[in-house]
């Protein structure tokens, strides 16, 4: 065998099978994994998937007994590098195959645990064959042009980016690991109800995404309503209701009815009225996080689910690679070959049209990561179709959200009207506020984005003229407390203080949720006892665990090995440092800490079984 490609999984290496062979392929399995022989140019190649990470880092197995092990100890081991079990059929296919291969050709997602990943398949397979030649194929979209593209233009591995993953991987198991067991083993001694194999988790991205969350809850628990009163006013001019609120708020009822006293005596007439024509812009082409968070926010679908949902269409050729963090278009894109695509389709094929008949004027962004073009659709495709492949009404939802955002990103702003009307009624100004759309523009493609429309009838108004009060009276209002924190606006504050990548935001939701400590309700985050416990607790004793700006200066740490500047042996030292500087100061209060983290288990356990 000639060349032997490695892909990220297997949906992958078919389709790079099916688009490079000459005269078909051959399905041959080593244990579970399937591989794909063909021939290119009178050669014999391969083609194979994994599933993801076949390596990890661990400690040596006699570290594994929390309660022989200091947990503070773990922070001056050396982790070693393992297989787990469920990847070693991969591990073992890959070790056979490269025995016969003269080159691999490391075709794993572009992106930095991509690159990762090949290395890690450098590794396993320069152990058996030291002779092996590597290169690597790079492309952001599963059809037959990008792959023959990158094919023709193979490059070598960013072996930096490798090397950051890996100091991110071992820093995150210390840190993870040496406070998971504190904290495990602070609740037990304080007889939590932890069952047999129970841990209560610490992450160094987990934790403080959960404080976003308790810090938000609090601010709504602690939140104290204050009432005030307005005055509700109803006018009629040429025949229409209008219905007015009092600018000003009142303190108490006596003064609010003092105002209606007045207003009822006095006139009504028109102060002011104001028609403001506004462009809303559409958005800017799509990334990672903004689909997650619109995912959320449109269609109620978790951050989890929709980045899962994107792979799989991206890996069936139905979208552009779905971790990106470029909201610009680049110039290589060919956007009226996308919107030719989609002519094909009854959904889009109008407005694609309708589209292809101007000048494309799109929308961009600031944020390039010089890796992936913005997230886009690459095959056209209707509902059925979508359903009869995935069987799952998410993936046509997440797919339609693709579709129509990239048609909006080429369509013209729309044009709304802001209306306002100021009534001066017993010297008491009031209020209503309109909306009128003048034209649709993005709106027809992107509905999502459509405010309600609710005209005031101003051609029957001129400022000056006396109107009909039909009713007024005092109504009761109190302040209302800040919400939950949504998905959606947690994800924006991740993105804000660099916890996690685009690719892994989503996995430290879910974590936080697997782990009992935020349930997401109707598309907001509200935490249990258990998470307002750990977040309180670990704020008294251990505030630097918990800051959403430590994992950012954490972040920027790595990417100085990423970037070649810094040496991994040096990041991981300081950090190393910084996390035996906390353990000293929390440990004193373990005692403490678990007794407040057992009282929340007990809470939980108890409400659970009332």
């Amino acid at each position: 065998m000639d060349k032997l490609i490695v892909a990220e999984k297997n949906s992958v290496a078919k389709a790079i099978a099916q688009y490079l062979a000459e005269g078909g392929y051959t399905l041959r399995r080593i244990g579970i994994v399937p591989v794909y022989f063909f021939k290119v140019n009178g050669e014999y190649w391969a083609s194979m998937g994994l599933r993801g990470h076949i390596l990890d880092f661990d400690f040596e197995h006699s570290y594994n007994n929390w309660n022989r092990v200091e947990p503070g100890k773990l922070l001056d081991l050396e982790p070693v590098m393992v297989i787990r079990g469920w990847d070693r059929p991969y591990v073992t296919a890959l070790v056979e195959l490269s025995k016969q291969a003269r080159e691999i050709i490391l075709a794993l997602d572009s992106d930095v645990e991509g690159e990762a990943i090949a290395y890690e398949v450098m590794l396993v397979t320069r152990l058996r064959k030291p002779t092996l030649r590597f290169r690597r194929a790079l492309f952001s979209a599963v059809t037959r042009d990008d792959i023959r593209r990158a094919f023709s233009k193979l490059t070598t591995i960013n072996v930096n980016l490798a090397r950051k993953v890996f100091t991110r991987m071992v820093i995150d198991l210390k840190y993870g690991a040496t406070f998971t067991r504190l904290l495990t083993l602070s609740a037990k001694s304080s007889k939590a109800p932890l069952n047999r194999g129970e841990f209560l988790s610490y992450g160094p991205c987990q934790t403080p995404v959960l404080n976003l969350v308790v810090q938000r809850a609090l601010e709504r628990e602690n939140f104290k309503p204050e009432v005030y009163y307005k005055i509700k006013l109803i006018i009629e001019a040429n025949g229409e209701l209008i219905e007015l609120e009092s600018i000003d708020k009142f303190k108490n009822l006596k003064e609010a009815q003092e105002a209606l006293s007045r207003v009822k005596a006095g006139k009504a007439v028109v102060k002011n009225i104001e028609a403001k024509r506004v462009h809303v812009n559409p958005p800017k082409p799509l990334e990672t996080v903004e689909l997650e968070r619109r995912a959320s926010r449109f269609l109620n679908i978790r951050s989890k689910q929709t980045l899962d949902a994107a792979e799989e269409l991206y890996r069936q050729g139905y979208i552009s690679y779905p971790r990106t963090e470029t909201n610009i278009y680049p110039p290589t894109l060919d956007l009226r070959g996308i919107l030719r695509n989609l002519t094909s389709t009854s959904t889009y094929g109008q407005y694609a049209r309708h589209l292809l008949a101007g000048e494309l004027r799109p929308t961009a962004g600031k944020d390039n990561d010089n890796a992936h073009p913005p997230i886009h659709p690459v095959k056209a495709a209707d509902k059925p179709e979508l359903m009869a492949r995935f069987r799952d009404f998410k993936y046509w939802l997440i797919y339609d959200l693709v579709v129509r955002h990239f048609l909006a990103t080429l369509s013209p702003p729309a044009l709304i009207e802001e209306q306002r009307l100021t009534v001066d009624a017993g010297g008491v100004l009031f209020e209503a506020s309109g909306l009128r759309i003048i034209n649709d523009g993005y709106f027809t493609i992107y509905p999502f984005e459509r405010p309600r429309a609710n005209p005031l009838p101003l051609s029957a108004l001129r400022i000056g003229m006396q109107v009909t009060v039909k009713d007024a009276k005092v109504v009761k209002r109190k302040t209302t407390p800040p919400p939950y924190l949504s998905e959606s606006e947690l994800l924006r504050l991740m993105r804000k203080y660099g916890i996690g990548t685009d690719a892994t935001m989503q996995d430290h939701i879910h974590t936080n949720v697997k782990r009992r400590y935020f349930k997401i309700i109707k598309g907001q985050c509200v935490p249990t006892p258990l998470g307002k416990a750990l977040i309180t607790s670990l704020s008294k004793y251990a505030p630097t665990l918990i800051d959403p700006n430590f994992r950012s200066r954490m972040e920027s740490m790595l990417s100085l090995i990423g970037s070649g500047k810094e040496m991994p042996d040096s990041v991981r030292r300081r950090l190393e440092e910084e996390a035996a500087r906390v353990y000293t100061s929390m440990k004193p209060n373990s005692n403490q800490l678990g007794e407040e983290l057992a009282k929340a288990l007990r809470s939980m356990v108890n409400e659970k079984g009332a």
